[in-house]
């Protein structure tokens, strides 16, 4: 019926067309702009799937047009300076202008309500310092007193984003900016590959759950591989990822048809078919399993930093590694810290809201854990979270970081402009797309530099404001010079919110504080599951 139905139409529009072209050529221009909105009229009127356009054809298209116009008409003419998500104006601005090193100061006062809930400060001194007296470009040295061969870090690196999830030219122009800046540069899970070689940047090479890059045939780690990978000069470190803040637990598919010969080999799997990598790692399942591979790393590298990377779940898990720490002697020279907040190309919305701790309470939790086992001094902690100033990385040191990551800032300063399609490969600026057509708008000579200069210009600010606030050196900033509005009347500082933990005292049973005492008895160093599973109660 459908068919008789469009067939009619369409004898009944030709036959119109053809009276019209003998009446007048003016009107047959007229139907040529008409005759394509009869024709949708009828698809959508015979149509079953959606409601909207059967019962309002052709106008109701104009929904499904309001939504793909929404985000853009909202960023660039509603929202506010101070409220975009996830980054407002004002954040994304500092990135924009820094990269492309155009004025970056700000007119009039802050626009920010300094007595809003959740406003943050650090405390300057009277006593400010000279920022040009000052090490312009502060580094940490991450290695255990046993690594051979420790990594001299940029208090600001890039964050893991692998190729495949960004664009080979995105890629190219990050790994230019960390040669040009001497910073690091996280490979993401997806393996080492020509792109992130292109021009020499330091590169700390990602292994996850799918061991890409030193992966068996049946999905494996492959000590042979991994060695051979980690030999290059330019691979500094090496990270293994057991969870990320945007879909901590969460595996993922690489469709058959994205597994391009390319990607193939990069990841040293078969070509054109479907990759699954699991939410958990095959070659461990216990915490002392976990620092054996740690061991077994170090070694095969020829003795670089190797460290793991989790976002904070249960606390009894991350209390269990570091009993196995202590029970082995074996130590990851760095941690990384995700917080809840981090972001990835695509991840269910319920893991991208819901699950996982922020970075500041993991952040903190972390740095108190090793502090509490002794452990502190022999390992580095790197804070990845929404990290896009020099407050920013203020605060993450403040908070017991030794380093930053940044992702979606670097991101920023390769182009992206926050339209929020990474997961439709139709990323418009050309960073988080596979698209041909949209890559090459990307041009890697010019966006390495911008990357290099936002690195340049933030840590610079950086070290501005460790002078303003009277400290010559990282070590010595603290949570205490960092307050937070409570509410309208009452503020305190991170110290307050984020009490410190004594040295050592985690390992005396007798000492142990009262809110720790759960999560300790919990923690197995030969399992991940809670020690008492089935009276497990998280506190606040």
């Amino acid at each position: 019926m459908r068919a008789g139905f469009l067939i009619t139409a369409l004898l009944i529009i030709g036959g119109v067309a053809a009276l019209c072209f003998l009446v007048s050529m003016k009107f047959l221009w007229l139907l040529v702009l008409i005759l394509p909105l009869m024709v949708i009229g009828f698809l959508d009127f015979f149509q079953t799937k959606s409601a909207i356009k059967r019962n309002f054809p052709v106008l109701g298209r104009s929904r499904f047009v309001a939504e793909w116009l929404r985000p853009k008409l909202y960023q660039y003419f509603i929202e506010p300076d101070t409220d975009g998500r996830p980054f407002s104006r004002i954040k994304r601005n500092i990135v924009y202008q820094r990269a492309k090193q155009v004025n970056d100061t700000t007119p009039f006062g802050t626009q920010l309500n300094v007595y809003d809930e959740g406003y943050e400060w650090m405390n300057h001194s009277i006593g400010a310092l000279d920022p040009h007296k000052l090490d312009q470009h502060p580094r940490v040295t991450i290695g255990s007193k046993t690594c051979k061969q420790p990594y001299s870090c940029s208090v600001f690196n890039v964050s893991a984003m692998s190729f495949g999830s960004l664009s080979k030219n995105a890629v190219m122009a990050l790994n230019g900016g960390a040669a040009i800046g001497h910073f690091a540069h996280n490979t993401g899970e997806g393996g080492i590959s020509p792109y992130h070689d292109k021009f020499g940047g330091d590169l700390i090479y990602q292994i996850g759950t799918g061991y890409f890059g030193c992966r068996t045939d049946d999905g494996n780690f492959s000590p042979e591989l991994f060695a051979e990978r980690t030999k290059a000069d330019n691979v500094k470190m090496v990270e293994i990822k057991l969870s990320q803040g945007a879909k901590p637990g969460h595996g993922g598919i690489l469709p058959a048809k994205k597994a391009t010969p390319e990607i193939a080999k990069i990841r040293n799997i078969e070509p054109y078919q479907a990759v699954l990598s699991p939410p958990y790692h095959k070659a461990f399942d216990t915490p002392m399993g976990l620092l054996r591979l740690v061991q077994q790393c170090q070694e095969l590298s020829g003795g670089k930093p190797i460290g793991f990377k989790l976002c904070i779940g249960h606390k009894s898990e991350f209390l269990a590694i570091c009993k196995a720490m202590i029970e082995t002697g074996i130590r990851p020279d760095f941690i990384s810290i995700d917080g809840g907040e981090g972001g990835t190309g695509a991840a269910p919305v319920e893991f991208s809201n819901s699950v996982g701790t922020p970075y500041k309470e993991g952040l903190s939790f972390a740095y108190n854990a090793l502090v509490g086992f002794g452990l502190k001094k022999e390992i580095a902690l790197i804070a990845s979270g929404k990290i896009v100033s020099g407050f920013d990385i203020y605060k993450s040191i403040a908070l017991g970081a030794d380093v930053c990551y940044s992702a979606r800032a670097m991101m920023m300063a390769v182009g992206c402009i926050q339209a929020l399609e990474c997961n439709h490969n139709t990323c418009p600026t050309g960073v988080a797309t596979q698209d041909p057509k949209l890559v090459k708008g990307l041009v890697v000579a010019d966006k390495k530099t911008r990357v290099a200069n936002y690195h340049q210009e933030t840590v610079k600010s950086f070290v501005e404001l460790m002078a303003a606030s009277g400290i010559d050196h990282i070590d010595k900033i603290n949570r205490g010079h960092i307050y937070q509005r409570i509410d309208q009347h009452v503020s305190r500082s991170y110290n307050s919110l984020y009490p410190y933990i004594t040295e050592g005292i985690l390992l005396d049973q007798e000492c142990i504080p009262d809110d720790w005492k759960s999560y300790m008895s919990m923690a197995d160093s030969s399992s991940f599951r809670p020690r008492f599973e089935e009276v497990f109660v998280e506190e606040d």
